[in-house]
């Protein structure tokens, strides 16, 4: 519910000593709250370690110091923040909970409006949503919702599992599952860029574009991330998310109205296009690589399988590069390349839509290969567009140079977009569903990436570690690609 047109909640945070809560959700609320679109509102910090509600207070103020050079108006800020120090499994600590929410919801007239912020392990997240159904927090009158990070499940048999349990405890459209990518500012310019431009709907399609590529490539490895990334590798912990929801909003048919159901609805037909890999076909469209010993920016670097708590024998993938193709009347015959990375040359998360050549080169008397024309969207670390074209070159000749034309955000506004998680926290505390990942893609996206899985654990990679520290990924990315008779395109190169 809204008063003057803003939005007041109750956010519990499920996970509040985590790195998580500290790096990104406390941040974010400060900063909704600095810009006025917070006015009435409060924050139970729940965990399981004792703690007290000053200690917690003192740990949300470090946590804005240590993201904000500046801060203003911090000490009324943190005041609106308590602590309950919590047991997932006891009927008795939801019971308190419940409580202490009933009582600051009559201190800060937050009209029963309550969100559940699952910031912690997901193995709990069934049955903290069933304890909070069991033992009356869900009964407000105000909204309830469920906020969960990935993962969500560890593939689709645990997944419906998961879904099922929670569904016990709120609707559909009750549960925001978190995607932090769909909160960048330029993956919510996809549908922009697409859907106003008269330049660019009409050529969406296969009689323009030869590919699209995506790359979400990171320079750091695994760091203390061992245990979890054991279990899930790359193709779990980026592929089935993150790249996937990328390639559904770039291959989507215009929705009729842009709105959550619309959107959502477009985006799971592409998910149902994408053509299924039998397991002989796997290998043919996909290709995992783990990282060796390397140096990064002159400073040696382990291999994965030198990190903390990862096997010694480890057959995780740490790299993914794929084929999609997508079996519909817009797309038949384009492939859409994707790749993901750790300890790779550079971090950079970037698009690039190659358009097909012209049917003849007219320039050919001169000797001159014509560059292809590319669209690219800068997602990370920069955000922009580049769209690169090919112009006259000075003089008297009739040559052609390639040229770029920049539109850059940073350049734009004289700093960075705002934090994705701060826009998806405002967007669930308006009830905007758009930019959260509904269970019908969940489900396409698992069944789609479970294959792949099925074949990968089920035969050891002899190559492993197949590439180095510090550069691009395994040769066999770029084969993926030459068979096709294209390549990747340096994501340095196209730097905005």
């Amino acid at each position: 519910m809204k008063q003057n047109g803003k939005p007041t909640a109750l956010i519990m945070i499920f996970g509040a000593t985590g790195d998580l809560a500290k790096r990104k959700l406390f941040p974010s609320i400060y900063n909704l709250y600095t810009k006025g679109k917070l006015e009435r509102f409060a924050v139970i910090g729940v965990a399981r370690r004792p703690l007290s509600t000053k200690d917690f207070q003192t740990a949300v103020k470090n946590s804005i110091q240590t993201s904000n050079d500046s801060p203003a108006d911090v000490n009324d800020f943190i005041s609106r923040f308590y602590y309950h120090s919590h047991d997932v499994t006891d009927s008795s600590s939801y019971t308190a909970l419940n409580q202490l929410a009933e009582e600051l919801d009559g201190n800060y007239s937050l009209e029963g409006n309550r969100i559940f912020y699952l910031a912690m392990a997901p193995e709990f997240f069934g049955t903290i949503a069933e304890h909070l159904k069991k033992d009356g927090l869900t009964n407000v009158r105000g909204f309830k919702r469920l906020v969960i990070e990935k993962p969500f499940g560890h593939d689709l048999e645990s997944a419906i599992a998961l879904n099922k349990q929670i569904r016990t405890a709120f609707s559909e459209n009750e549960i925001y599952r978190i995607d932090h990518y769909l909160g960048k500012e330029m993956v919510q310019n996809i549908e922009v860029i697409r859907f106003a431009n008269a330049i660019f709907e009409p050529l969406w399609n296969n009689r323009y574009i030869a590919n699209i590529q995506v790359t979400s490539s990171e320079i750091l490895g695994v760091e203390e991330r061992g245990r979890y990334y054991e279990k899930s590798g790359a193709l779990r912990d980026m592929v089935q998310n993150h790249m996937l929801q990328m390639v559904a909003l770039l291959a989507m048919e215009p929705p009729i109205r842009l709105t959550t159901d619309e959107i959502r609805s477009e985006k799971v037909k592409v998910l149902r296009a994408l053509r299924p890999l039998k397991a002989e076909e796997v290998n043919d469209y996909f290709v995992r690589g783990q990282y060796g010993s390397g140096k990064i920016n002159g400073e040696k670097v382990p291999g994965y399988r030198e990190e903390p708590m990862v096997d010694k024998e480890s057959n995780t993938e740490t790299f993914v590069a794929g084929k999609l193709m997508i079996d519909n009347f817009r797309w038949a015959g384009v492939p859409f390349y994707i790749r993901t990375g750790k300890r790779m040359k550079a971090k950079s998360t970037k698009i690039v839509i190659q358009f097909k050549d012209i049917p003849m080169n007219l320039y050919y008397q001169t000797d001159q290969t014509l560059n292809p024309n590319l669209l690219v969207i800068h997602i990370q670390p920069e955000e922009g567009i580049t769209l690169h074209l090919n112009a006259k070159k000075a003089g008297q000749n009739m040559e052609a140079t390639p040229v770029k034309l920049n539109f850059s955000n940073k350049g734009a506004d004289g700093m960075n977009t705002p934090e994705a998680y701060e826009k998806l926290l405002y967007d669930c505390i308006r009830g905007d569903a758009t930019n959260f990942t509904h269970w019908d893609e969940v489900a396409l996206s698992w069944s789609f990436t479970d294959k792949i899985s099925e074949v990968w654990e089920n035969t050891k990679e002899a190559s492993f570690p197949n590439y180095q520290a510090g550069t691009m990924g395994p040769k066999a990315a770029d084969e993926l690609l030459e068979k096709d008779g294209f390549f990747w395109w340096p994501v340095t190169d196209l730097d905005v």
